[in-house]
């Protein structure tokens, strides 16, 4: 195996685990709000506070997925 087919696998399963990350965190934001919510209530005045945080911190990270292991990923696929 190649070092380039092992930055491969390490880039796939990074994207794996980190897809998993984001539909777990997905999963307990929409199933478990209120809960969530009333557990960090003191933090925010608002539920709409609360939901736009969660939905720009989901952004973001899905971003990051992109940027650091999906492209580079791709990029090695198409010079292998």
């Amino acid at each position: 195996m190649t070092v380039l087919e092992q930055v491969q696998e390490i880039l796939v399963w990074c994207t794996v685990i980190n897809y998993v990350v984001l539909i777990v965190w997905f999963a307990a934001f929409t199933g478990a709000h209120d809960w969530l919510y009333q557990l960090h209530h003191r933090w925010f005045q608002h539920p709409e506070h609360f939901d736009a945080i969660h939905y720009a911190g989901m952004a973001v990270y899905k971003i990051g997925i992109l940027i650091f292991n999906l492209v580079p990923m791709v990029a090695c696929l198409l010079i292998s």
